[in-house]
């Protein structure tokens, strides 16, 4: 059994070590999780959106193109990449009942002053932190 983390990702990455050798290993690469780690490395993003494109693959495919594919040096740690929250876009949606796609596209539109009103009338009173 090997793992995701500390085998496989480093195999592809750092090593020159092939980590998928039984049929076990191939059940356990989770390609998802792989192309999402290799696409925080500005240079292994194509690998990984190849990847992501062709999903249909079998899971030693994958691993076979990447591994040969992406050169090896020790690059450094990536955190996992991450929605962030917006304040404004919250705000818009609450004042104009707006999805958050629609809010997201209404948000250039409005100014810092407009966005200042909208806070002010969605503001609830009571203790501040």
């Amino acid at each position: 059994m090997t793992d995701l983390f500390k085998e496989i990702i480093p195999s592809i990455l750092q090593t020159n070590q092939y980590s998928l050798e039984s049929e076990s290993d191939e059940k356990e690469y989770k390609a998802f999780l792989v192309n999402k780690s290799l696409s925080g490395h500005i240079d292994c993003l194509g690998y990984a959106a190849e990847m992501n494109m062709n999903h249909s693959l079998d899971n030693k495919l994958q691993y076979d193109f990447l591994f040969h594919s992406i050169r090896k040096y020790k690059r450094q740690y990536q955190k996992w990449m991450k929605v962030s929250d917006n304040n404004d876009i919250k705000m818009i949606q609450e004042y104009f009942s707006y999805s958050a796609q629609k809010a997201k596209q209404v948000l250039p539109l409005l100014s810092t002053e407009q966005l200042k009103i909208i806070a002010e009338k969605l503001e609830k009173g009571g203790k501040s932190k």
